[in-house]
């Protein structure tokens, strides 16, 4: 018996890297699984479902219980039919991770119009969409007094937390969802949904390019790290966990804190002694957290 055993499950951009760990990890672990994956490249052009039937057939290969979705999270009308399919398929809904997303990292000055739009569109309405979607399914469910242990695991990113260059639009969709994490959760404890997120840091096609790595940073950015955070998650015993942000690989897992109430001085009327207090708790206030930690071995 898995943790996850019995347990219906979508995850979305579960054709390649961490969503296809999740898919395979939660399918081993019992559950059933709708693979989406729309199968464009990085940027987000083009589709192919090849790589999400080859998840579904691995899984089918090792004895689970899975099908393939090609819905646009992004696009309203599909997510809502993807939340249906599992639905139809399976017969209910317990589990939703929003792992779908696309890079066109530029700096801010060279960044366009549809730069910027494809990638909030893809990560944060892509995000926002199909919990919309399954929450109003799990709703139903709770008004008709079969309320389901829900969860709904969204996708942040230390680029989102704590900032990285090059990345003004990844960065802000990624702190929208922390954001929204935070918030959703509160809405849906009532009928039983958990909401958390997940801020990763894994070897994927996203980020192979982006640097030179040793064998050993390689090991410990294995999908399979994080994937078993996200499937102890979505398991009956994190019933109570709720709200949070956790980055996560194969150094550690770590709750990140959001922003905090700080330092604080008396307001002003005249701009001109507003300087002092503001120096004052310039200097009481820890400096922003960056992206890198001491505690991770990552340079």
């Amino acid at each position: 018996m898995g943790v996850c055993e019995g347990r219906i499950a979508i995850v979305t951009g579960a054709g390649r890297g961490v969503g296809r760990a999740y898919a395979l990890m939660l399918a081993a672990q019992g559950a059933k699984v709708v693979v989406n994956d729309l199968g464009a490249a990085t940027n987000g052009i083009g589709a192919d479902l090849t790589p999400a039937q080859e998840v579904v057939n691995e899984i089918i290969e090792a004895g689970g219980e899975a099908m393939v979705n090609g819905s646009d999270v992004s696009n309203w009308e599909q997510s809502r039919e993807m939340v249906h399919s599992a639905i139809n398929a399976f017969g209910g809904l317990d589990i939703l991770i929003n792992n779908a997303g696309i890079l066109r990292d530029r700096m801010m000055v060279n960044m366009t119009e549809d730069d910027w739009d494809a990638v909030i569109k893809v990560h944060l309405k892509g995000t926002f969409a199909p919990a919309h979607h399954a929450a109003n399914y799990w709703r139903l469910e709770s008004k008709a007094g079969r309320q389901r242990d829900a969860r709904i695991i969204n996708t942040s990113s230390a680029s989102g937390l704590f900032g990285n260059i090059g990345q003004a639009n990844y960065g802000a969709a990624k702190a929208g969802i922390a954001s929204f994490t935070v918030i959703v959760a509160r809405e849906l404890a009532r009928i039983g949904v958990t909401v958390n997120a997940i801020a990763p840091r894994a070897q994927t096609r996203m980020t192979e390019n982006l640097r030179e790595v040793s064998d050993e940073l390689l090991m410990r950015r294995d999908p399979e790290w994080i994937a078993a955070l996200v499937t102890w998650l979505s398991s009956p015993a994190a019933k109570d966990v709720t709200g949070r942000v956790f980055e996560a690989w194969g150094y550690g897992y770590s709750v990140a804190q959001g922003w905090q109430h700080g330092p604080i001085t008396e307001a002003q009327r005249d701009p001109a002694e507003v300087e002092a207090g503001i120096r004052y708790i310039l200097a009481a206030a820890p400096r922003n957290a960056g992206i890198e930690r001491d505690m991770w071995l990552d340079p």
